[in-house]
């Protein structure tokens, strides 16, 4: 395994009117932050909000590419992020409050339980699970980028992000968090940035994402 202390590029906050950033998203335009009563539309490179949706956001967020889901109580809600409509729900697969991150890939969600140390694929329409992946850790944030699969962790009050192997959960890169920084939310903007939540500090930060050197062309 991999391992090093991460990058942590760019740090927003304490964010305005927002006691703990639960779930994080990217839209290619807006970092979305679950902020508990609502979800916010942050830029991405200033922090700044651009507006709100009222919806109840109390864990993790993700984006399918014309969607927000989104985790609150014992239900994902499939939203409308120009109106802020629900569309449809479907039921969290963890007790109430276990619930923590959600990503968006393959036309699957994946959904992070806390406590239980798993992440669970998910049927998008109804809830059903089609696998579960087994954590050595507190699962916090959920992302896929390029193939790999990541997720925060938060144990003791300490976080780090880790890439692990979809087939068997084996820790592939791990990336240390400083001291006295934590990560709820956590998502990719698709290229060489993750977007973490700050948990109670009402914080968002960028942390870089590691990038082999491709090899030259034979």
């Amino acid at each position: 395994m991999k391992r090093s202390v991460a990058d942590v590029i760019a740090e927003y906050g304490p964010l305005d009117k927002t006691e703990q950033v639960h779930g994080v998203s990217y839209d290619g335009e807006n970092v979305w932050v679950a902020a508990g009563t609502r979800l916010d539309a942050l830029d991405p490179d200033s922090g700044k909000r651009r507006r709100s949706l009222d919806v109840p956001a109390h864990a993790g967020t993700a984006f399918d590419g014309k969607h927000l889901f989104q985790i609150a109580d014992n239900l994902i809600r499939k939203i409308d992020p120009a109106s802020g409509q629900v569309l449809a729900t479907i039921p969290t697969p963890g007790g109430e409050g276990d619930n923590s991150g959600l990503a968006w890939a393959e036309g699957s969600l994946w959904v992070g339980q806390y406590r239980g140390r798993k992440i669970h694929q998910i049927d998008p329409d109804s809830g059903k699970i089609l696998r579960t992946i087994e954590s050595s850790r507190f699962v916090t944030g959920v992302t896929w980028v390029e193939g790999q699969l990541w997720h925060g962790t938060l144990e003791d009050e300490r976080s780090d992000l880790r890439r692990i192997d979809p087939d068997t959960g084996d820790v592939l890169e791990q990336l240390d968090m400083p001291p006295g920084i934590t990560v709820s939310g956590l998502e990719s903007d698709g290229k060489d940035r993750f977007f973490c939540g700050g948990g109670r500090s009402g914080k968002l930060r960028t942390v870089k994402r590691p990038i082999p050197p491709r090899s030259p062309a034979a």
